[in-house]
């Protein structure tokens, strides 16, 4: 049994799961994994990564690392992903070894994993570990810069097929709509940023009269622009000229 819903609820899943004989991951492991102890210790403006991890019979198979884009100073809002994240092969194999530990330690043994690290001066700490798959479309980015599909290989991780990926041969990266919290009263640009060579994915989930919450937000995260490039440079460029694409007549509250 695979769970496919909200974070809160994987434990009573497993717990069915458990007694089923349907689950190779106690109940107990997903516990562990939510309990992280250094996750109040990494302040915001400290550069995080998530890494992507796929575990099969006991065996952790880490696929990708992303790094977080962010508004920076002073509140260090995340406002895209970059993958891969651009490390030395030195870093991974850190950041890769203490994601490994935290989820042998938990006893997880089968199944997607997603950690948030922060890159500490003294390391990587790990700031929170999840039993799924990476949200804000990171898999999509992995498919982009690798050609390897995270979600078809947790199915055939079910089965025992061990995960293959490629090196990365480009950069993919998501950015959100960087929007101000109002009322959209008008709206052009969509077409396009669809239209775009290097656009690989967007979504503007929004009409006319809807509410836009403000950045730093989660709900804020529906609207994006997926594009890839050569380098982190061009796809943070590219990205830029998407927001720029979109303009957005948005009256604000005390309008």
């Amino acid at each position: 049994m695979l769970h496919c819903g909200h974070g809160s609820t994987v434990v009573p899943v497993a717990q069915e799961a458990w007694r089923l004989g349907l689950s190779p991951n106690p109940p107990g492991a997903y516990e562990r994994l939510q309990l992280c102890p250094d996750a109040d210790l990494s302040p915001a403006e400290i550069p995080r990564v998530s890494v992507e991890t796929l575990t099969v019979d006991g065996v952790h198979h880490v696929v990708g690392v992303t790094a977080q884009r962010t508004t920076g100073p002073p509140h260090f809002f995340v406002t895209g992903h970059l993958h891969p994240a651009p490390l030395t092969d030195d870093e991974r194999k850190i950041i890769g070894a203490a994601v490994e530990e935290r989820l042998t330690v938990s006893g997880y043994r089968s199944g997607p994993a997603t950690t948030e690290v922060a890159l500490e001066v003294d390391g990587p700490r790990i700031v929170s570990c999840r039993a799924q798959l990476g949200a804000d479309r990171i898999p999509l980015l992995v498919d982009i810069a690798r050609g390897f599909d995270l979600e078809a290989a947790v199915f055939t991780g079910l089965l025992g097929g061990l995960p293959v990926v490629p090196s990365a041969s480009r950069y993919a990266e998501v950015g959100f709509f960087l929007l101000p919290e109002g009322r959209l009263e008008t709206y052009t640009g969509t077409e396009d940023i669809a239209v775009s060579p290097w656009v690989r994915g967007a979504r503007f989930p929004y009409a006319v009269g809807d509410w836009i919450p403000p950045v730093g937000d989660p709900r804020a995260r529906r609207a994006y622009v997926v594009v890839e490039g050569d380098t982190p440079e061009i796809t943070r460029e590219r990205v830029a000229k998407a927001r720029q694409d979109l303009v957005a007549d948005i009256r604000p509250a005390s309008r």
